[in-house]
């Protein structure tokens, strides 16, 4: 894991803001998606984990304007590694900016009978934060079972394309609204449907362990990352072109690419041996 001091920071980083009626667009383009995907499935209402971080504000502010609030429901889901302000935030978003239904449900006794089952785990900080991610996927579908929901995930483009996030956890959702949004866009378009700056500014953070950050565990800030994924990954410009751009080292874009690489299996379905007739 990377220090304050050693993370990162692009020089140059690119601008992927959107314009005011590109913002516009994706606003509609998102909700319409919604509706779709709620009309496809039959259903009425979607269900989604509330972290107080910004990628599920935003889509928690977009199912609202998709649905209305009546068809929303957050799961708040802290466990004893979750800063306390993050909670209220996420409390704070459900229940004072959007006025949804919402539930607390504490998942320690949860990551507690699994490691009762197997403590040999314990210790494995990796291991254990995954474990946390993944008791939450569960009740998202237990709550989304029961109330005949939909579940709504909250990945964005640039944690997609580097398998930052937890497989079979925050990964396993019925859609993912923001799926084409690098994380620079995530807070822009939160924003402009009216965000508070506190709540699109925040420090990001999995929050799989205490005093985890996003940053200081890929090495490098968003706008580095971003600026790597669509000039390097998605633009297909040169790796050293990319790193002479935006002024940051060769081995930094390779790490990315290392990253996209190895993560692939994240982004497809569990491969099987092709049929033999």
């Amino acid at each position: 894991m990377a220090t304050a001091e050693s993370i990162v920071r692009a020089d140059e980083p690119l601008n992927l803001t959107f314009s005011e009626a590109e913002l516009e667009a994706h606003h509609d383009h998102i909700t319409s998606f919604i509706e779709e995907q709620v009309d496809a499935a039959g259903v009425d209402t979607v269900v989604m984990g509330l972290s107080g971080g910004i990628d599920s504000t935003l889509v928690s502010h977009l199912a609202v304007d998709a649905l209305g609030r009546d068809a929303v429901h957050g799961l708040v889901m802290p466990s004893e590694v979750n800063r306390a302000d993050n909670m209220s935030d996420a409390e704070r978003v459900a229940n004072d900016l959007l006025g949804i239904e919402y539930d607390v449900i504490e998942i320690n006794p949860l990551v507690d009978a699994f490691l009762d089952a197997y403590p040999d785990a314990e210790d494995d900080q990796l291991a254990v934060g995954n474990l946390r991610v993944r008791c939450r996927a569960v009740l998202n579908y237990l709550v989304g079972n029961h109330e005949q929901a939909l579940v709504l995930g909250t990945g964005n483009r640039s944690e997609a394309l580097v398998g930052y996030y937890t497989k079979y956890g925050d990964g396993a959702v019925d859609c993912h609204p923001i799926a084409p949004l690098y994380k620079q866009q995530v807070r822009q378009l939160a924003k402009h449907i009216g965000v508070p700056d506190d709540l699109a500014e925040k420090t990001a953070s999995a929050e799989m362990w205490a005093g985890q950050t996003d940053a200081d565990e890929m090495g490098m800030d968003y706008d580095t990352l971003d600026s790597i994924l669509a000039l390097h990954i998605d633009g297909g410009v040169p790796a050293a072109a990319t790193a002479d751009r935006l002024g940051v080292p060769l081995d930094v874009v390779e790490t990315v690419r290392e990253m996209y690489k190895s993560s692939a299996h994240k982004r497809a379905m569990p491969p099987g041996p092709d049929p033999l007739y």
